[in-house]
């Protein structure tokens, strides 16, 4: 089982990431979960979102405390919650940064694999906002190859409709433009 943890901002869009992968996992025939994780929340507030993927019916329907993968939707977090807490050793950090991925890890003060990518430049530039769950999942998908791209293809047509191809177009132009170290 793959374990996912999602680290957002209420409104940027982590909770619809962790469903959307989940989505294109069971397009490719895997078990899949995702559920957020808030409480008062508001937007803005921190916010953390899980997905599980596997090939067997998935039984455990608690938070995720030591995931295999991280994700970052926004860079701000990441230097204010301790988005690699519980990090399993051999884990990946995927994450949004205008900074370098050697300055991103050196911040983290890890020596995972990490893949970095400006998500919020590529939603402004193709979205006109900077909600970064679609670009996030390009760069996990060129990360960590959980699922194929074309998988996210029905998923996103369903959830975003008429604006369905700016999110394929953001997801693509993410996943080729992922730094990983």
């Amino acid at each position: 089982m793959i374990e996912i943890r999602f680290h957002g901002r209420g409104g940027q869009g982590a909770v619809t990431s962790a469903e959307l992968l989940a989505l294109a996992a069971i397009e490719e025939g895997k078990y899949a979960q995702a559920f957020p994780s808030f409480g008062p929340e508001r937007r803005g507030a921190p916010v953390v979102a899980f997905c599980r993927i596997d090939d067997q019916p998935i039984r455990i329907r608690a938070n995720i405390y030591e995931p295999d993968i991280v994700v970052v939707l926004d860079a701000s977090l990441l230097k204010i919650v301790n988005v690699a807490s519980g990090l399993k050793p051999n884990g990946l950090v995927v994450t949004t940064s205008s900074d370098s991925p050697e300055a991103v890890k050196s911040l983290l003060k890890i020596k995972n694999r990490i893949g970095v990518v400006d998500a919020v430049k590529i939603a402004r530039e193709v979205l006109g906002l900077p909600i970064t769950n679609t670009t996030m999942l390009g760069s996990l998908v060129k990360t960590a190859g959980l699922v194929k791209k074309e998988s996210f293809i029905p998923p996103f047509k369903e959830r975003f409709g008429r604006i369905a191809e700016k999110n394929i177009f953001a997801f693509e132009r993410a996943y080729q433009n992922t730094v990983i170290i």
